[in-house]
């Protein structure tokens, strides 16, 4: 159960963090947004605020999404024939169109449909007790789609094509953008969770219980001063020296250490520990601990989780191999064990994600963020748009390569786990 909890905490956290960069800036930059969802699925609750943006809570709290209005992003159809019915105002223009069945106006006017235009005209046509009638359309009018699901209309001047190209830029890195703040963030509070951040420039240490230092009595905050004949001064010069003095397999370490409490030097002789190919003495850095220091700790930890997965990306381009990726099944996984490893645990596997998902969306395939970015880009260079049909099959093609990457990467998670 923790680990099903986890799963959903992470992805949910990520997904709708994700989903927020893009609503919000799509509304910074004039694109309606008609719906946010929290969840897939079935739709359980429903809200339209004043800006015009449906809030839905839906079924399946795996992540959730965010309709922009507009071409390749959001539209509306309606098929000839359907029923619908009509509230109109006060002047006879229509705010409401039900095609629901559900929520059901007493007053609203029957219709079936048989054209409409709800971009440039703005208007619906449809026969009103077998007249064919033609009803002007309110710019903020609501729709009510067949799920029960309310939505304003999307009028040209608030699509997504319709807004300067700067402010598709935005809206598209946003999400990634805030992938990349919420990494930050959770190495941030992993730091503070932990105390500190690691300090390489001491020779101050912290003792691992029952290592081989913690067995001689040497204590968290007392300082390694000599290793053998190696004179220390921090991290870097500790680890070298235990590499050097057990190449030979030594079975005894001469060390001497300061103590914090007494100030007093002493003596000691440690048996290191053998821990695959290396011996070690049970130790780890000290930890800054003050404010700033812990501030950049978490960038600091972010950046070096970020080139990590530069790399990872580097290699598989390279050398394309499956079992380098991961899918749900293997998030599953991961969330699974770093909840029976705690909290930290599990806000390590967060902020690892988040940059992950973060980096994955840049990539130039047309159905991920970083494509999307390329064709607004291809757009500014060139002065004009590609054309609709050229979009959509660059666009389609993109889907394609997802689905089936998706699909391959799901299915070999599974064949891990279970075979």
């Amino acid at each position: 159960m923790k680990g099903i909890l986890a799963f959903i905490l992470i992805f949910c956290v990520i997904v709708v963090i994700h989903e927020f960069g893009h609503f919000y800036f799509a509304k910074k930059s004039g694109i309606l947004v008609r719906e946010f969802a929290i969840g897939m699925g079935p739709k359980i609750f429903s809200h339209i605020g004043r800006d015009g943006t449906a809030y839905t809570i839906r079924m399946l709290p795996l992540g959730g999404y965010v309709r922009m209005a507009g071409w390749g992003e959001d539209t509306t159809e309606i098929k000839t024939g359907s029923p619908a019915s009509l509230t109109l105002d006060a002047s006879g223009k229509v705010i409401r169109i039900n095609l629901s069945g559900k929520k059901v106006d007493q007053t609203a006017l029957p219709m079936n449909v048989t054209k409409f235009d709800f971009e440039d005209k703005l208007e619906i046509t449809g026969l009103v007790l077998e007249e064919e009638k033609t009803y002007a359309v309110d710019h903020d009018a609501t729709i009510v789609e067949q799920d029960g699901t309310e939505v304003r209309i999307a009028p040209l001047d608030v699509q997504y094509q319709n807004a300067s190209i700067a402010g598709r830029l935005i809206t598209n890195f946003a999400g990634p953008m805030n992938n990349f703040i919420l990494g930050i963030v959770a190495f941030m509070l992993l730091v503070f969770m932990q105390g500190g951040v690691p300090n390489p420039e001491s020779n101050q240490v912290r003792v691992v219980p029952d290592g081989a230092l913690a067995q001689a009595g040497v204590q968290t905050n007392d300082r390694i001063l000599k290793i053998g004949s190696h004179t220390i001064s921090n991290w870097e010069d500790l680890t070298q020296a235990v590499d050097s003095e057990t190449k030979d397999a030594k079975k005894e370490l001469k060390l001497t250490v300061l103590i914090k409490t007494s100030k007093e030097e002493k003596e000691l002789i440690i048996e290191p520990k053998k821990e695959g190919e290396r011996y070690v003495i049970g130790v780890m850095p000290s930890l800054k601990s003050d404010f700033p220091s812990m501030i950049v700790g978490g960038f600091t930890e972010a950046w070096n989780a970020s080139f990590r997965i530069f790399g990872a990306l580097k290699n598989l381009v390279l050398r394309p191999n499956l079992n380098e990726l991961g899918g749900p099944v293997a998030i599953f996984q991961a969330s699974n064990q770093a909840a029976q490893n705690g909290l930290e645990s599990v806000i390590g596997l967060l902020a690892m994600l988040s940059l992950n998902i973060g980096i994955f969306n840049l990539i130039p395939i047309p159905a991920l963020d970083g494509g999307k970015i390329v064709l607004n880009l291809l757009e500014a260079i060139r002065r004009k748009p590609l054309k609709r049909e050229t979009e959509s099959y660059v666009t389609l093609a993109g889907v394609a390569i997802m689905v089936f990457l998706m699909l391959a990467v799901t299915w070999n998670d599974i064949i891990r786990a279970f075979f």
